[in-house]
């Protein structure tokens, strides 16, 4: 059923007050084509274009949405099939996606353990291609099924026709607004093969004096690690990191280095090199001497221990976390000639 002058305070990570013209939920696919056609018979425009929510971990409000909001509610965790070395899972688009994660760690399936503790829904991990401590969802993305809203039709697209770059997908450019996932299968490991060469996974084992690794311990030092860097958005409003890291050819990373030594960048397979994102934005400021890392004007800042995670302390309305990322970018790019990117959809 369709709503009107909805809040969507409650339902965005970053805790942002702003309505919705138009909203409703859907559970399973008949419900999702019911809203639409509801929608339609409305103004046939709502139906055609309405933005899609699911965890609201990777977005910020910058106003009202003047149209119809729907909010992706179709959980549920299955196996599908298996082979000598895969198991597949598929999971609703609105199943939390740490939950899938703790799911598949308990059946002892591995591919997404250094994915614990991102916050979102299932449907957004293709669509962002979410990735940390060297894993993205391309490395166990099997295929996914979503609504072409215009064709009103259901497709299902394989890793390839998704397009998949570095928080990317062919849902955030060409397919953007035009489809909704309903779900997603996953390709996973019966043998697990062990990624801990990323960050400070290592580091943290040993400090959890792990003598026999597994896919649960590697899960529980990344959510130790997360949780002692990034802030808890039920405290601190947040979207985790809001920029992506930036990627430069590898002369320029050289050149960088030698006026920067302290620079933190890796060195990718197409002979690129990523940057620190968070690095960058430490080392830049709003005026010399001051670092962005902690910086807070009015209710809008940077978080004190992550660079990468702008907050919102309490009442600061989006606009103003916008403005404060645009002044990070052009400081960034000040200093040193590189220039970032969000991460994070803005509306």
């Amino acid at each position: 059923m369709i709503t009107e002058h909805i809040s969507l305070k409650n339902l965005n990570s970053f805790g942002i007050e702003v309505r919705a013209k138009y909203f409703a939920s859907f559970a399973d696919k008949n419900s999702l084509e019911a809203c639409l056609e509801d929608a339609s018979k409305l103004n046939q425009s709502l139906s055609l274009h309405p933005l899609i929510l699911g965890g609201g971990s990777n977005i910020l409000f910058t106003r009202d949405v003047d149209g119809l909001v729907l909010k992706n509610e179709i959980t549920g965790i299955e196996t599908i099939g298996e082979d000598d070395d895969h198991v597949f899972i598929k999971a609703g688009a609105g199943e939390n996606w740490h939950r899938f994660v703790m799911h598949c760690i308990e059946k002892d399936y591995a591919g997404v353990e250094n994915l614990a503790l991102i916050p979102g829904s299932v449907g957004a991990s293709p669509m962002q291609n979410i990735g940390a401590y060297g894993v993205e969802i391309k490395d166990v993305f099997h295929s996914l099924e979503a609504y072409h809203i215009a064709d009103k039709k259901w497709v299902t697209f394989n890793k390839m026709e998704c397009a998949f770059g570095y928080r990317e997908s062919v849902f955030k450019n060409k397919f953007k607004q035009q489809f909704i996932i309903g779900a997603v299968t996953y390709q996973l490991n019966k043998k697990p093969v062990f990624n801990t060469s990323y960050g400070a996974i290592t580091q943290e084992l040993e400090t959890m004096q792990v003598t026999k690794l597994s896919i649960g311990a590697i899960a529980q030092a990344v959510m130790r690690i997360r949780s002692s860097k990034l802030p808890d958005p039920a405290v601190i409003g947040n979207a985790g990191s809001f920029f992506k890291n930036p990627e430069v050819e590898a002369a320029v990373f050289e050149k960088l280095k030698d006026q920067f030594p302290g620079l933190v960048g890796y060195r990718l397979d197409n002979g690129r090199v990523k940057l620190a994102a968070g690095w960058l934005i430490e080392h830049s400021g709003p005026a010399k001497g001051i670092s962005w890392k902690g910086y807070r004007i009015g209710d809008a800042g940077c978080h004190a221990k992550q660079a990468l995670v702008l907050v919102n302390y309490g009442q600061a309305p989006g606009s103003e976390i916008l403005a404060l990322s645009d002044a990070i970018i052009q400081s960034v790019w000040q200093n040193f000639s590189v220039r970032l990117e969000r991460e994070v959809n803005i509306v």
